[in-house]
């Protein structure tokens, strides 16, 4: 990490289908070895089959409640002290949140077998509807922060 300055945050220029920074950011995520055309196709696949299985109009308005039930709240971060380390629970600010649901959402599509365009879909519609592994992996996320409150006046 640098000493210097802090990193800038980037700003997305919206996506060409959609116009929203949103499904810009999922494709920049979704994106390997700088193909962005690759990334897209893959990303508006998902959504016609998430919006074609859950029968609702806008794939924007489902990654949004998809991602309302993946972003974590809380998450640890250890902590060193007087030789021994702690997990500290800390609050996440939105930015994070996001970056970390995205990054979920994508890792457990790549996990699956088949086509990457049907397993994004697949798991937009379970997070949609508050299952499967994301929805699982911010459970715990959660559930170990929770665990280790006790250890919340470490924090700094």
């Amino acid at each position: 990490m640098s000493r210097r300055r802090r990193a800038e945050k980037r700003e997305y220029t919206p996506d060409p289908r959609h116009n929203s920074t949103l499904v810009s950011h999922l494709v920049n995520v979704v994106m390997l070895d700088g193909k962005k055309s690759v990334a897209q196709k893959i990303v508006y696949g998902a959504f016609e089959r998430a919006s074609e299985k859950l029968e609702k109009g806008d794939p924007v308005d489902l990654l949004l409640g998809a991602l309302e039930n993946v972003r974590p709240k809380l998450e640890v971060k250890s902590r060193r002290v007087g030789g021994a380390t702690y997990q500290v629970p800390v609050e996440i600010s939105f930015e994070r949140q996001q970056s970390l649901a995205f990054r979920w959402l994508i890792n457990a599509a790549r996990a699956r077998r088949g086509s990457m365009s049907k397993n994004l879909g697949d798991e937009i519609i379970d997070a949609y509807n508050n299952t499967g592994s994301v929805v699982k992996k911010k459970d715990d996320t959660h559930r170990m922060a929770q665990a280790n409150r006790a250890f919340a006046h470490l924090r700094w």
